[in-house]
């Protein structure tokens, strides 16, 4: 299961119930260790962001079958908490959207390269290859060499995947007569990767416009969703190497703004939320 299908953060004017689900549990449960959250708290806060209650109830189920989530009885009611790959999930998404940022200022001038050959009735593994290189910054420079900015530790997506007789990997320096730009260009659809970066800039802006937020838990999971969706597919190019005034800089500022803004909803969380904590197997 690659992590794109784990988010599932598929292109759409909404994000998808199984995105939102993991978005709450990172702003709320990750930080707080083997927690279980009531599936009455969590349907409140899912409908506040527009998702029904069948709709949640079927994706918790769904993702405990997938081993997502875990589940555990209290009298009557139930509390769903993370398992270790869920929470390996979010831990990676965390980095992303906390830690490294959306603007590389501090590119060393190297690639990691990585090169692979699978038997054409292998679609499945390379559509899985392909998927798992996107999210960790890689982009197709010709059909089997994929290539991403910096020193990017993909072993264990090849040894997950059983791929490593088939695949080799390089971290390399182009040479002065590279072009890095055009490469960049040829490698990475800029302008797609640029709208979506306006797009969020946009919407969240007028939102900062609007004053006073009455439901700053539910606008920091539309939020949180929302920032990871738009840079889930962006390999954090160089910034030197990007065109002039790259929105990725504005959007982030906006979104660390909101942010801000909604941070009271984490200490509002707890007295919202229903929890317990987890048993642990013996």
């Amino acid at each position: 299961m690659e992590d794109d299908d784990i988010l599932d953060t598929a292109d759409g004017p909404q994000p998808r119930p199984q995105s939102l689900m993991l978005t709450f549990f990172g702003n709320h449960v990750l930080e707080e260790g083997d927690l279980g959250v009531y599936s009455g708290s969590i349907i409140d806060v899912l409908g506040r962001v527009g998702v029904g209650e069948q709709a949640v109830r079927s994706t918790l189920t769904r993702m405990v079958n997938r081993g997502l989530l875990q589940r555990q009885r209290e009298g009557r009611k139930m509390f769903f908490g993370l398992t270790p790959q869920a929470t390996r999930v979010l831990i990676d998404g965390r980095t992303r959207i906390w830690k490294q940022g959306a603007v590389n200022d501090d590119w060393d001038g190297s690639w990691t390269m990585l090169g692979f050959s699978l038997p054409d009735s292998w679609k499945r593994q390379r559509h899985d290859l392909r998927s798992r290189l996107t999210w960790s910054g890689f982009g197709a420079l010709y059909s089997g060499l994929w290539i991403a900015p910096g020193h990017v530790d993909v072993s264990d997506v090849v040894t997950d995947l059983g791929l490593t007789a088939h695949v080799k990997i390089f971290h390399a320096r182009a040479a002065e007569v590279t072009d890095i730009e055009q490469m960049i260009r040829d490698t990475w659809d800029l302008e797609s990767i640029a709208a979506r970066y306006a797009a969020f800039d946009q919407r969240w802006s007028a939102h900062l416009g609007n004053g006073t937020d009455d439901d700053p838990i539910g606008t920091r999971l539309r939020l949180v969703s929302d920032w990871l969706r738009t840079i889930r597919t962006d390999p954090r190019l160089p910034a030197r190497h990007l065109p002039p005034a790259w929105p990725a800089r504005t959007a982030q500022e906006t979104f660390h703004r909101v942010a801000e803004q909604t941070h009271p909803a984490l200490k509002a969380a707890r007295t919202v939320l229903e929890t317990t904590p987890l048993r642990q197997d013996p």
